[in-house]
């Protein structure tokens, strides 16, 4: 995506505070120290019970392309900090010239369903390095794996019917909307309107007409005729703007016409009133006419919940394009996503000394060590996920701890399928991972959804997935918790 949209390598995409803090590591003498970060979220959006991995390709190829180029030392060195003087000395800024990634990173592959205060991204290296990646990890990550999980939610409601992503329109500008429009076919939409995001990434697009079209010819039925005309194939007619009802008469009486030409009405499209009522009427009309199969497609401020109500009052709908609440994530506007530092040493040969952020509420105290996810099956369903510190190991049959309640505690049995969930992606700052097909990422999604308890992936108040800490982490953490409080 970064690739073909953008041509600098958006070394600035980032916060000023990452900079400084680069050339205090570079000026005390600590910018080679080792050091370990992991992104992570605190709860689920949309008050759900899991979210969906996204955004690892994108980060990938900015990794791969980030570079300091001359114009933007040039603009790092007029920067001036409060009493006038440079910020930050030339030669800091001609290392960063050089700069060549020593960094691993580990990451879990985009569709797998994810949970809160698990590691997404693990970055191991220098942490001058390290600190660069906070910013656009965290942006390129946080969004898509919004909008992706949205995007699940929507298709499960919608029960298996086609969900098209009609956002652009509404987006946060060209890199929300393409970003939406591939993290939503991630997450199940069977389609997008953005023809950008189809060219790049090859999703397939859907569109019908605008209220417009109608509104440019003196009738309503003149218009459905010429765009029946134009578009033979593809002829799914907008019917309210002005009476759905006989708009879809009109469809119906345009369709016939076609039929007799040869050509097959695709369906009609309601964009607004009662949209139960209006597709259980339209439905009626349609078959009565002789178009059975004729597709009705819905749109109009929809999302999840409004889908699911749709189909409680026994809607006849067919397809749902649903725009500006998927695309700009509506009703949550950020996943909340966190970079934190948590081990440290002074190189590769020394031992980790292990960190924490300690915070008055709980959610905030982060997790120390070099962490992995466990994930455990049980008759092919997800049974729980075990974070632990790849420093101290896992045994066969671990103890896991609820971070948030200690006396809530699970043991997996050592004869427990498993998988850990973050993989390779950089080794000493090459990459060795090779991203998936879009459409098979889109199939890992569905996949994992199918092995998820029905309870969890439920609207409101869903159940609440096993996730904890191994017991020898749970351990380290209330000792550097202890520690931490009496600094």
């Amino acid at each position: 995506m970064l690739d073909q949209l953008y041509s600098s390598p958006l070394s600035l995409l980032t916060d000023l505070y990452q900079l400084t803090m680069a050339y205090a590591y570079w000026k005390s003498g600590t910018a080679a120290k080792q050091a370990v970060f992991h992104l992570s979220f605190r709860s689920a959006p949309f008050e759900g019970g899991y979210a969906v991995a996204c955004g690892l390709e994108a980060a990938i190829q900015y990794v791969q392309r980030m570079r300091f180029e001359t114009e933007d030392l040039d603009y790092l060195a007029g920067l001036r900090g409060d009493d006038g003087q440079p910020l930050f000395e030339r030669a800091f800024l001609d290392d960063l010239a050089r700069l060549k990634w020593e960094i691993d990173i580990d990451a879990i592959p985009e569709g797998t369903v994810v949970f809160a205060h698990e590691p997404l991204v693990r970055v191991i290296g220098p942490i001058l390095q390290c600190q660069l990646l906070e910013t656009p990890l965290l942006n390129i990550i946080n969004f898509q794996t919004l909008i992706a999980t949205k995007a699940a939610r929507v298709a499960l409601a919608a029960e298996g019917q086609p969900v098209l992503e009609f956002g652009l329109r509404r987006a946060q500008g060209i890199d929300g909307g393409i970003a939406a429009s591939r993290a939503a076919f991630v997450g199940g939409c069977a389609a997008t309107s953005n023809l950008m995001a189809g060219k790049l990434f090859g999703i397939p697009v859907k569109g019908t007409h605008a209220h417009s079209w109608v509104m440019s010819f003196d009738d309503e039925l003149e218009s459905f005729r010429a765009y029946g005309a134009a578009q033979p194939g593809n002829s799914i007619f907008l019917v309210d703007t002005y009476d759905s009802l006989e708009g879809v008469r009109r469809a119906v009486q345009v369709g016939q016409e076609m039929r007799r030409l040869g050509h097959e009405m695709a369906g009609i499209r309601l964009d607004s009133g009662d949209l139960a009522y209006l597709s259980i009427e339209a439905r009626k009309i349609l078959d009565e006419g002789g178009f059975p199969k004729a597709s009705i497609v819905a749109s109009n401020d929809l999302d999840e919940h409004v889908i699911t109500s749709l189909k409680l009052q026994g809607a006849k709908i067919d397809t749902w394009g649903v725009g500006t609440r998927l695309a700009t994530a509506y009703d949550q506007p950020a996943l909340g996503g966190v970079y934190k530092l948590s081990a440290i040493r002074d190189n590769p040969q020394s031992p980790w000394t292990f960190k924490l952020k300690l915070s008055q509420t709980q959610a905030k105290t982060s997790f120390p060590g070099v962490l992995q996810v466990r994930r455990y099956l049980r008759d092919g369903e997800f049974a729980g996920d075990c974070i632990y510190n790849e420093a101290q190991g896992i045994d066969d049959a671990p103890l896991m701890i609820d971070p948030a309640d200690v006396t809530r505690r699970k043991r997996f049995d050592p004869d427990m399928a498993w998988e850990d969930l973050l993989v390779p992606v950089f080794r000493n700052g090459r990459c060795v991972y090779t991203s998936p097909d879009l459409r098979q990422i889109q199939r890992r999604t569905l996949d994992q959804l199918l092995h998820l308890h029905p309870g969890i992936k439920r609207l409101l108040n869903p159940h609440e997935y096993p996730v904890g800490l191994e017991e020898r982490l749970h351990d380290l953490r209330q000792q550097l918790i202890l520690e931490a409080r009496q600094l």
